[in-house]
């Protein structure tokens, strides 16, 4: 994928003295107290901020917070507790910008947030003026927040239209890299697991990756649904009847390219979805009427197991099974060490994922941890988001 890297502007000394406007991913959770609760996203977008200061930039920081009203600002809105996380990481004063759009004053060498972008008024409908507006606060855009690549909105795709120069950050870029290796040119054999509640949240990614992988691993209610495809026994487990259709054609399509969707062998079953409730392992052939799965039984973990140690390229996008549960963990536990032992490039994604990696404290082992939830889905179903999109535009100007 052909784009302008910050990085490469920085090397060269193309940066110095220069406005750069970066667009990170700041969209962080909070307590009931109002205190940042979980800070990942600040502390990824430290390194784009900490270049831009170290070649000598005017720097500006901006990113969306909740789901404010444009036009509308509310207390609740403001990126003042980031700020202040921000300039705790970096070891400077981080002042906080108010009504931003028509001009922002910051020195070379200096670092300001600009309060949350979509207040603007025409950031989510990637207003042209808007757009124009702020490309006139820069010399440098940056876009540096994957977790809104798939949006086409005025700090994610417009300002990169008018800006004099559009480049990636190191964050996005790395993304792009993991992408690329990932799905574009990986090495064989390329598994994919794909787990959630519902095959129609996930069915076009499946659908897709159908097209490309060598084994396509489902899990949670989504695997329910493609053991009754299988012709299985589910009980009263989390499925879609109506998508058996779907889930028919997608184990078809694999086969068809002597592929497979491995279907589970046993599950852990139990009679209530609780914490406490008794885990039983049944043969997959033997689920009772009045049975939910739970989880995948050892016997397939240990299969999936094998399969995956011997990958040569992993994307692993959700749960085995009710892993927030002690009973109903081991499937999830067994692929995510799996995955962590295996020599594959591994890449993984979204809330569930990334909270089964935390977990099991196998951070170190992947090869690529996405920071996007939406935007990795988008990734996986094909689609070119459109910040990658225009970004690449703007390479070949």
């Amino acid at each position: 994928m052909q784009i302008i890297r910050f990085a490469d502007l920085c090397a060269q000394g193309l940066a110095r003295g220069k406005r750069v406007f970066i667009r990170a991913d700041l969209n962080v959770p909070f307590d009931d107290h109002g205190r940042i609760s979980e800070d990942t996203r600040i502390r990824a977008s430290v390194p784009a901020i900490q270049m831009a200061l170290d070649a000598g930039a005017a720097v500006m920081v901006t990113s969306h917070l909740g789901r404010p009203t444009e036009g509308a600002f509310k207390p609740e809105d403001s990126l003042a507790p980031v700020a202040k996380r921000l300039a705790e990481l970096l070891g400077r004063e981080v002042p906080l910008v108010a009504d931003w759009v028509g001009g922002v004053s910051v020195a070379a060498g200096q670092v300001v947030m600009l309060e949350n972008c979509r207040v603007n008024v025409g950031e989510k409908k990637n207003s042209e003026a808007l757009a124009k507006q702020m490309a006139a606060l820069c010399d440098i855009y940056v876009n540096d927040a994957f977790g809104t690549a798939h949006r086409a909105e005025g700090t994610t795709y417009g300002i990169a239209q008018f800006a004099s120069v559009a480049c990636a950050g190191p964050l996005l870029s790395a993304e792009i890299d993991a992408i690329s290796k990932a799905l574009a040119a990986p090495k064989r054999p390329l598994a994919a697991i794909v787990a959630g509640s519902k095959v129609s949240t996930k069915l076009t990614i499946l659908q897709a990756l159908a097209r490309n992988v060598d084994q396509l691993i489902v899990g949670g209610g989504i695997a329910n649904t493609f053991m009754l495809a299988a012709g299985l026994k589910i009980g009263k487990s989390l499925a879609e009847p109506d998508l058996v259709g779907e889930a028919k054609a997608v184990i078809e399509a694999m086969k068809a390219r002597d592929a497979e969707v491995p279907i589970p062998t046993d599950v852990v079953c139990a009679k209530t979805f609780s914490a406490d409730a008794v885990a039983t392992v049944k043969p997959a052939t033997e689920v009772a009427d009045d049975d939910l799965i739970l989880d995948i039984g050892p016997d397939t973990a240990a299969r999936l197991a094998t399969q995956l140690k011997a990958a040569g390229t992993i994307v692993w996008n959700g749960p085995m099974g009710v892993f927030e549960f002690t009973a109903f963990e081991n499937g999830t536990k067994v692929v995510a060490h799996a995955i962590a032992t295996s020599s594959a490039f591994s890449i993984a994604g979204g809330g569930d994922t990334l909270a089964a990696i935390a977990k099991y404290g196998i951070e170190k082992d992947i090869g690529y941890i996405s920071t996007g939830g939406g935007a990795f889905l988008e990734v996986l179903e094909g689609k070119t988001l459109p910040a990658f999109e225009i970004l690449m535009k703007r390479a070949q100007a």
